[in-house]
């Protein structure tokens, strides 16, 4: 795997637009779940992109409280890429994923235990059984289960497809329809 020294994760904003480092992102984690331990809890990464050239890559951590709301941090990074090559794009959100992922897993493993992490934790791939990304399935799950993580493709991946795609697509235009 290619080191996460190209990428950057030192920097996170929430979705009320907090902005938040690593360390902090570490510590709202760990308060979340204290102030309900009586609930599960999931934490998931996953990431998408917008463009070609200079791709806007956006990277999100979701602590899921199952059946009682979550909490979301999002990190940007832009990679350069030559072509409009799907399968580039797919793979380097892939590959942010994964570095975010074993960055994130030992701290989680120290806060919550290794058992919490084993079996709570998974990446959120978006790709699908519709699309152009149905081609890749097989080895994109093969990648992410080879480093060790659970995997979730669409409808189910909303990590991806939801949470980060929030921050890569540009905001739509609003009209004003005031005369």
């Amino acid at each position: 795997m290619q080191k996460d020294t190209q990428y950057d994760f030192s920097s996170f904003v929430t979705v009320s637009r907090e902005q938040k480092s690593f360390g902090e992102m570490l510590q709202d984690i760990r308060s979340y779940v204290d102030e309900a331990p009586a609930y599960n809890y999931r934490v998931i990464v996953g990431t998408d992109s917008e463009g070609y050239g200079e791709v806007v890559y956006a990277t999100a951590v979701v602590v899921h409280r199952v059946g009682n709301g979550a909490r979301a941090y999002i990190c940007k990074n832009r990679i350069y890429t030559p072509h409009r090559v799907l399968r580039d794009k797919i793979y380097n959100e892939s590959m942010l994923s994964l570095a975010l992922a074993q960055k994130l897993v030992p701290f989680l493993a120290d806060m919550l235990g290794k058992e919490f992490v084993q079996s709570n934790f998974a990446i959120h791939s978006d790709i699908g059984n519709s699309g152009d990304t149905r081609e890749m399935i097989k080895e994109v799950i093969g990648m992410v289960t080879g480093y060790g993580f659970q995997v979730e493709i669409k409808p189910e991946s909303y990590a991806a497809s939801s949470v980060a795609d929030r921050f890569v697509v540009p905001p739509k235009k609003t009209i004003s329809l005031a005369v």
